[in-house]
């Protein structure tokens, strides 16, 4: 039977198990959108585009595949623009659909044209494939390279457009193929660089295991903890990796910010890395932590990517490939030779619990407004063990990953690019890939909190289990604080103050949702409680103190090793 053209495009997506769509159903996409509903896929519509390509953004990380997201002519894809970028910095693979007006229009020499601009040349900088269907039988090859473009190598995005002639048009096609069918999938690496890797392992004194963001995005966390418990070694996360793998959550330490993760890296003589670039946060892999033992240590790289081999530093063993199927690979071959444990370890997790608990400890109480660092010691607390956890904002997140006591099995931030106001769209997003089952809690900056805030009202209609719990200091806190260290106490804080009056629980009710202020640390956790239980997304607008906000963040000097030029 033959299929109009968004037909078809359905049936291509449904083939790699996408089954949601974000976007605003306009005019050039009302068709797909419904006949997507109709099918029993989840069609959410936020408020703004941008906040669409972060939720599908969200979507792909929580279920390891690609991701779709629509934009309508002109504004509607301008609107995408920061999400574009976002997911490309971030390798995340989503499929942003464009509309654009018929090519007849685009072609005559006009001036004056409503709601057009040439799209394509404008994007293609920001994205790994761009690409227009200009023929109804283009279909099926411009979207299949997009999604192999978009899972090949280092995932990215990819932004593919039609001209509204052309999503009408029919065609008369076979049935869609399977992903094997047309792209390569689960690439293992050769039996030699195996063999190597593990010959390695089983030589080394002090392995660890460094995981980063691709565990979590590929969602391996059950073949890593294999591997893990067959090596018997610490596992470090990087800053993009900071999920724990359930069953890990003990010997998985952050590094940098642990001194057990600290002491382990630099003991190690061998580090296996997996779903990690080795980028400025771990100093590249042999800068700062890893430099005092670089000559010695042997180093296993997964990667996808074969043109990463090299770049940040050089690999023993290099296992090109899908980690999906490397790290199986791995586990079975070194299956007959578990490793025992290093008589180092015990302490290392011992030491990480002490820190945890003087963390803790430590944090100023009692304190109104709220020390930050209470505010996150109390909220991570009150954070249910199986929920999914988002971070966003400036100070709050350097707070908030040095305080957590929380062991979360799924986070989400913006860790690569810094983009603020990605936490409640990826809070939606994720909850929406979960089916609305799991409870989730967005840690959050005020400022950082506003920058999406309409949101709500999207969460409040698909009634999602979700706690905001906001840091309200009326500033952009990483900014004052960066006045401070620039220019003195008393400095001109040039535009890093709004409102004392907003109050974002009242926001919230406005909405839709349930809504609670609190200022003072012991109204925490039964704010955040009381929220869960109400039935509707939740906002909690926590008083923190400014001062504490701006001029206390933990472990700031080693967040500014990150990004020294030249340094590494």
């Amino acid at each position: 039977m033959p299929v109009k053209v968004y037909e078809r495009i359905l049936d291509l997506f449904e083939a790699e198990g996408i089954n949601t769509i974000f976007g605003i159903p306009d005019p050039n996409f009302v068709h797909l959108f419904h006949l997507a509903e109709e099918r029993g896929w989840n069609v959410v519509a936020p408020h703004h585009e941008e906040s669409a390509g972060f939720m599908a953004e969200a979507v792909s990380r929580m279920t390891g595949k690609p991701a779709v997201c629509i934009g309508t002519l002109g504004p509607g894809v301008a609107n995408l623009a920061g999400a574009m970028m976002c997911a490309k910095v971030e390798n995340s693979p989503v499929i942003f659909l464009g509309g654009q007006r018929a090519r007849i229009t685009e072609q005559r020499v006009r001036r004056g044209r409503i709601q057009f601009v040439k799209q394509a040349e404008l994007f293609a900088p920001s994205v790994k494939y761009c690409a227009s269907i200009e023929f109804a039988d283009q279909t099926d090859e411009v979207i299949r390279e997009g999604l192999r473009r978009a899972l090949s190598g280092t995932p990215g995005p990819v932004y593919i457009e039609y001209p509204s002639h052309v999503i009408q048009e029919e065609l008369d096609v076979p049935p869609a193929l399977p992903p094997q069918g047309y792209r390569l999938v689960g690439q293992t690496a050769g039996p030699d660089g195996i063999a190597e890797a593990v010959r390695l392992i089983g030589a080394a004194r002090l392995p660890v295991l460094l995981v980063g963001h691709g565990v979590h995005t590929s969602r391996a966390g059950a073949s890593v903890k294999a591997l893990a418990d067959l090596m018997a070694c610490p596992v470090i996360q990087t800053s993009g990796g900071t999920s724990y793998i359930d069953g890990l959550e003990d010997r998985t330490f952050p590094y940098g910010f642990s001194a057990s993760a600290v002491e382990a890296v630099v003991k190690s003589d061998l580090c296996l890395a997996i779903g990690t670039e080795l980028g400025e946060p771990v100093h590249h892999g042999r800068g700062r932590h890893w430099a005092p033992n670089d000559a010695d240590r042997k180093w296993i790289m997964v990667e996808q990517d074969p043109l990463a081999i090299g770049v940040n530093r050089s690999y023993d063993v290099p296992l090109v490939g899908d980690l999906r199927a490397i790290v199986p690979q791995l586990v079975e071959a070194l299956a007959s030779a578990p490793r025992t444990p290093p008589p180092d370890l015990a302490g290392w997790i011992r030491r990480d619990a002490e820190r945890l608990a003087q963390l803790a400890e430590s944090a100023p109480s009692g304190m109104s407004p709220v020390h930050p660092a209470r505010l996150i010691v109390e909220a991570t607390r009150a954070f249910p063990a199986d929920g999914i956890m988002v971070r966003d904002g400036g100070a709050t997140t350097i707070f908030g990953w040095t305080y957590s006591q929380a062991k979360p099995h799924d986070v989400m931030w913006n860790q690569n690019f810094g983009h603020l106001g990605t936490g409640l769209p990826y809070a939606v997003g994720a909850s929406v890939a979960d089916g609305r089952r799991r409870p989730v809690m967005l840690i959050t900056g005020d400022s950082a909190f506003q920058f999406q805030i309409a949101e709500l009202e999207t969460a409040a209609r698909l009634n999602l289990p979700l706690v905001c719990v906001v840091a309200v200091d009326h500033a952009w806190g990483l900014e004052v604080g960066v006045y401070k260290r620039t220019f003195g106490q008393g400095s001109l804080e040039t535009g890093t103050h709004w409102s004392t009056n907003t109050r974002l629980d009242k926001v919230a009710e406005g909405f839709g949702c349930h809504g609670e202020y609190v200022e003072r640390d012991e109204e925490i956790a039964p704010a955040i409680k009381r929220a869960y239980a109400s039935g509707r997304p939740g906002v909690i607008h926590v008083r923190v103190d400014p001062k504490a906000n701006s001029e206390e963040m933990p472990n700031y000097g080693e967040y500014a090793t990150w990004a020294t030029e030249g340094a590494h």
